[in-house]
């Protein structure tokens, strides 16, 4: 690996030699070289990693936890992501606001228009929570496309299945928070609009997969949850009575299709026997990764793993949502540790996608939809944890400040009429909350640019600095659907070999001759 120290030498003496670094920067810089070889072959699965709330900061606070995670300083780590060759900025605004929410962010980078805060699947045209301002402002989704193009389809998420970042692929709602028909006003029902739930079935009714949380929007009201009978919070919140999940289960008997609830029943499957699957796996999102019951609920990647494998069986390829995104909700909650953590498993997540795929027919994209108020800082020395002390103390109030802050959220504390002395508290606890400059309840996003990370086919269109809303088209270009496929299709109406080498020409003929 780049940068590791030579035998019996550490990493602090190896560092103090010049020569270290240019070796290393010369190992780089021929790796770089390669890529002027530009991949140009059609995509024939495409997979989109969103990190919700996974800013720059939040991406290098990351990578230095996986690095202290296995017993490294950790900021000489590399990240999955950060292997991918192609790198690029995006601009998150929503058409109404400066710094964007997650609805209008997913509307952007799934169906490729740029809409309004609060808003999913629908153009600037439409109001948000006004529900007469919906027919004729749908936009569709990548996920769409690629399942009208014949390729199997997945949505995998640790939040809820109709949070605003899956619904987007598959909803046409003016407000993300309808997640079932006992979340909406009446005069929104009366004027026809649909909830989040409902359209997860009934827009895309045959989506391959889907994972994540959000039972109690599926089941009538105060129906008991199958993990929680008694706590009746959990209950279905349904008021048209209807049981979504029966109601999927009967489409899919006779198609392979299976409805799981816990990681036992998940890992019960053969993929290969599965072309259908529904998990959900709590009442509403899926707890954090510190948090999580390895008994009952599957890890992010676990839950990739067993989408990829399924999806991956159809000849035409696949397309792939995976959302981490409770790295969102740990820094709204000001629990730096709990967003860090998340972010970390996500990386996993991708480094198990890469296993199951080639860089050759698969392109994969890494990114978030908007920033977060979190930083760290301090001039702390290398190596220190990331969760730690700054080594100085404030030359205003004399009292020592953790590395990581946030600009606002409940960190905010006061003790006597003074900043609260956090040497008196565990800063490392997996639920403290980090010191903010702003009170607040909850801590709010970021407005400046978040990474794209890319790798595999015709990558490389995604550089420089770009509209959020342009990443789907190329991931789509990439595929040969969508509407901008002219370049990749031949006389007879079959994806075109121009673009793809001579060898793995001969190999996909030879594969396609076979089946």
């Amino acid at each position: 690996a780049l940068g590791c120290p030579k035998p019996g030498i550490t990493m602090i003496q190896q560092e103090k030699d010049p020569d270290f670094w240019k070796e290393w920067a010369q190992r780089t810089l021929k790796n770089a070289l390669t890529l002027q070889d530009l991949n140009k072959n059609v995509a024939k699965n495409i997979i989109l990693f969103l990190g919700d709330g996974m800013g720059v900061p939040t991406v290098t606070a990351a990578r230095i936890l996986k690095g202290q995670l296995s017993g490294q300083n950790g900021e000489e780590t590399q990240l999955e992501m950060d292997k991918f060759p192609y790198v690029a900025l995006s601009k998150t605004y929503n058409t109404n606001a400066q710094v964007p929410d997650s609805a209008g962010t997913a509307t952007a980078y799934l169906c490729g228009v740029k809409a309004n805060e609060g808003t999913v699947g629908v153009s600037a045209a439409a109001v948000k929570s006004q529900c007469n301002t919906t027919r004729g402002n749908e936009v569709t989704s990548i996920l769409k496309w690629a399942k009208d193009a014949g390729k199997s389809v997945g949505i995998v998420t640790t939040t809820r299945v109709n949070h605003a970042t899956p619904s987007a692929a598959y909803a046409h709602c003016v407000d993300r928070d309808w997640y079932s028909d006992g979340d909406m006003p009446a005069e929104a029902l009366q004027s026809g609009c649909k909830d989040i739930a409902r359209q997860l079935f009934e827009n895309i009714p045959d989506i391959d997969v889907i994972m994540g949380g959000g039972r109690r929007n599926m089941y009538p009201r105060n129906t008991p949850d199958v993990e929680y009978p008694g706590d009746k919070k959990h209950n279905g919140t349904r008021k048209d009575g209807r049981n979504l999940v029966g109601e999927w289960t009967d489409r899919m008997k006779d198609k392979r299709g299976y409805y799981v609830w816990n990681r036992k029943d998940l890992f019960s499957l053969n993929p290969n026997n599965v072309d259908y699957l529904l998990g959900l796996f709590e009442p509403a999102d899926l707890p954090y990764e510190l948090e999580r019951n390895k008994e009952t609920d599957p890890s992010l990647t676990e839950m990739v793993d067993v989408a990829i494998k399924i999806l991956r069986k159809n000849e035409r390829g696949f397309y792939l949502l995976v959302e981490g995104g409770r790295i969102d909700h740990g820094h709204h909650d000001g629990k730096a540790k709990q967003a860090l953590h998340e972010a970390v498993e996500m990386d996993r997540a991708i480094t198990r996608a890469g296993l199951l795929t080639s860089i050759y027919d698969t392109l994969t994209v890494v990114t978030a939809d908007h920033s977060h108020v979190f930083s760290f800082g301090g001039y702390t020395h290398r190596g220190n944890s990331i969760f730690g002390l700054a080594p100085i103390m404030s030359d205003i109030d004399q009292k020592p400040f953790t590395s990581i802050l946030y600009g606002n959220g409940p960190g905010f504390k006061f003790v006597n009429g003074a900043r609260e002395n956090v040497s008196t508290v565990d800063y490392e606890h997996n639920n403290y909350q980090a010191q903010a400059a702003v009170p607040l309840s909850m801590e709010t996003h970021g407005g400046e640019d978040v990474a794209i990370f890319s790798k595999g086919p015709l990558a490389h269109l995604l550089h420089g600095v770009q509209e959020q809303h342009y990443i789907p088209h190329v991931m789509a270009y990439a595929a040969c659907i969508g509407q901008n496929k002219d370049h990749c299709h031949t006389n007879s109406g079959s994806p075109s070999l121009s673009h793809i080498s001579p060898t793995l020409a001969l190999l996909l003929s030879v594969k396609w001759l076979l089946c």
